[in-house]
């Protein structure tokens, strides 16, 4: 099965080198393609130099319109799996295998890796956890799905997924809604431990200031999705 690796990437000049390194290192047989947000510093002219495969954005779309834009791409160029990856280094390559398996063997139609499960390795601030909690249980409440590690921008999913979202996808920090939105379509949501890392270079687009905002926004846009998408059967891709 082909197997597409997205990697959203705004400003990140000093990381992104050493996360392609580590990619084509541990998954030689996936393929993968950097998203480039409209970025302001040397992002643009470092994947260049090393000739990564990039797709240019002309305006800044944020995450969501970064990961959305890769889904066309898998949905365009026929991939199987599609794969979201950060491209600040937190996310581990070596773990790759671990969220597509589930997705490959048809286990699950989107496969998201969880820093909560076994609680190893970077598990992010108090606020970010509590938010996520709160994330988790309105996610929950909405559509009886439990999910831990609701803001992770580590997944996989399949075409029948991917396709869905090349529709229909939130452009602003986009993870907890599209848990959402999978399982209302029908989907197989599943979660698998993994270990993340602090980010090695960069800011975080959500500082510890915009937490709180942040979680009420993702909140009211998990409660619209809820009640103004109504359940529907699961569509395969044939």
């Amino acid at each position: 099965m082909k197997v597409l690796i997205i990697i959203p990437a705004y400003n990140e000049q000093d990381s992104i080198r050493a996360v392609i390194e580590e990619l084509k290192a541990a998954e030689p047989d996936y393929d993968y393609v950097v998203i480039n947000d409209c970025s302001s510093d040397r992002t643009l002219e470092v994947i260049e130099q090393e000739g990564f495969n990039r797709l240019d954005l002309p305006d800044n779309l944020g995450v969501g319109g970064g990961v959305q834009t890769g889904y066309l791409y898998a949905l365009r160029y026929g991939y199987d799996i599609a794969v979201q990856m950060d491209g600040d280094g937190q996310h581990d390559p070596s773990y790759l295998k671990k969220i597509v398996d589930p997705v490959m063997s048809g286990e699950a139609d989107v496969c998201i890796g969880s820093r909560f499960i076994d609680k190893a390795g970077f598990q992010t601030s108090f606020m970010r956890r509590f938010g996520i909690r709160v994330l988790s249980f309105i996610i929950r409440l909405c559509c009886s799905h439990r999910c831990s590690d609701a803001t992770s921008g580590f997944r996989a999913c399949n075409k029948a997924v991917f396709s869905h979202f090349a529709e229909h996808y939130a452009q602003d920090h986009p993870e907890p809604e599209a848990v959402v939105s999978a399982v209302l379509a029908g989907f197989k949501v599943k979660e698998v431990p993994v270990v993340m890392r602090e980010r090695t270079a960069g800011v975080s687009s959500i500082s510890p200031a915009k937490s709180v905002y942040f979680m009420l926004k993702v909140s009211l846009a998990i409660l619209l999705c809820r009640f103004l998408t109504p359940p529907v059967k699961r569509r395969r891709m044939l």
